[in-house]
């Protein structure tokens, strides 16, 4: 089994999609996780690569983050789209990051990206707040590669 399929257990990949449910569920924002082995590239250029191959810049309202994970590499990004970026305040990404790395450095990744996802969800919500006729534009399952 590669490391990617090992990074979270079943149960942990359903508690991530959970916090992803959860937070969507107060904003027309939409986020992802995307999980894979490793990267050639420079991490933030594989997220944003990732970003558009996931179609998350095609969100009505350009407010997509992703939570990019390298799990060989022991590496991730972050990457919002340029209706979020705008509005978040200065620093918003680095300190979510931070609440992630602090959980990852323990080997907890679970609840690193459970804490990152409620982070930007809440920002989210607070520019972006859920409207009657949201939908959700994007899968909520972690995707690999």
């Amino acid at each position: 089994m590669s490391r990617v399929e090992d990074f979270l257990t079943a149960e942990e990949e359903k508690e991530v999609v959970q916090a992803i449910i959860e937070a969507e569920n107060r904003t027309s924002g939409e986020i992802r996780v995307h999980l894979e082995a490793h990267t050639r590239q420079e991490t933030m250029e594989r997220a944003k690569e990732l970003f558009h191959q996931l179609k998350m810049d095609n969100t009505q309202d350009h407010n997509g983050v992703l939570i990019y994970v390298a799990v060989n590499d022991r590496k991730f990004a972050i990457c919002g789209d340029k209706g979020i970026d705008k509005v978040v305040p200065k620093g918003f990404w680095d300190s979510t990051k931070d609440t992630i790395q602090s959980h990852f450095k323990k080997r907890e990744f679970k609840q690193g990206l459970v804490e990152g996802i409620l982070k930007a969800g809440h920002e989210l919500k607070v520019h972006f707040p859920w409207q009657q006729d949201d939908k959700n534009e994007l899968s909520d399952e972690i995707s690999k590669g």
